[in-house]
C-alpha cells in the first residue's frame, strides 16, 4: 500500500467508519472459539474482532504489518500468522469461521482471489461461515489506490466465485461504495 493508503487504514477515521458496519457484516453468524481474519493489515479490524471471541487467528501477507500487529496485540488473545492466504498453511477444518474486510482487491488477479475463497472454504469446519466486505471502485478510491496493488472484484459475480470455491447459502449485499457477503461451507 502508499503512503496515504497505509496511513488511513490505521486511522480513526477508518477505524470508525469500519466499526459502524462490522457489526452487520457479522450479525446473526456464529463466529465460534476459533475464527481466521484474512488480511488484517494494520489489525483496525483486529481490534473489534478480538473484543467478540475467545482466540483470534489472523493472517497477513506484510511483512511490516504482520509485524507491527504481533508486537502489537502480544499477550493478547490473536496469533498473527505472516503468511499468502492463497496458500494457507493451516490444517483443513481449523476454524470456526472466516472473515474479510475490504482486503480481497489488494490481492493482485482475480485467480488468486479465487484461490483464496477457495482456501478459506478449505480451512473452515464444516457449516462455517465466511463474511466480509470489499470496497468498490470510486474517484477516491482510485486516489487512494495510487500504485497499489488493485484488482476490483466485481460485487455482481462474486456470488458465483463463491459457489464456485465450495460455498453454500451465499449473500452479497451491495451498497454504495461497495459490498459484503456472507457464504457457509457445506455440512
Amino acid at each position: 500500500m502508499n503512503l496515504l493508503h497505509r496511513w488511513y487504514c490505521k486511522s480513526e477515521i477508518w477505524a470508525k467508519q469500519l466499526h459502524q458496519y462490522m457489526p452487520r457484516m457479522v450479525e446473526g453468524i456464529d463466529l465460534g472459539d476459533n475464527p481466521l481474519e484474512i488480511g488484517s493489515g494494520p489489525g483496525v479490524s483486529t481490534d473489534w474482532l478480538r473484543t467478540r471471541v475467545p482466540n483470534l487467528t489472523t493472517i497477513e501477507i506484510d511483512h511490516e504489518l504482520a509485524q507491527s500487529l504481533s508486537r502489537r496485540l502480544k499477550g493478547e488473545n490473536v496469533t498473527v500468522v505472516e503468511g499468502d492466504a492463497t496458500q494457507m498453511q493451516f490444517s483443513d477444518n481449523s476454524f470456526t469461521s472466516a472473515l474479510s474486510f475490504t482486503m480481497l482487491h489488494h490481492v493482485p488477479s482475480p485467480e488468486l482471489q479465487d484461490r483464496l475463497l477457495a482456501e478459506a472454504c478449505r480451512v473452515l469446519t464444516p457449516g462455517s461461515w465466511f463474511s466480509g466486505s470489499d470496497s468498490t471502485p470510486s474517484f477516491r478510491w482510485n486516489l487512494f489506490h495510487i500504485l497499489d496493488t488493485r484488482v476490483p472484484v466485481d460485487p455482481a459475480g462474486f456470488a458465483a466465485r463463491l459457489e464456485a470455491a465450495g460455498f453454500t447459502e451465499i449473500n452479497v449485499f451491495q451498497y454504495p461504495g461497495g459490498f459484503s457477503f456472507r457464504a457457509r461451507k457445506p455440512s
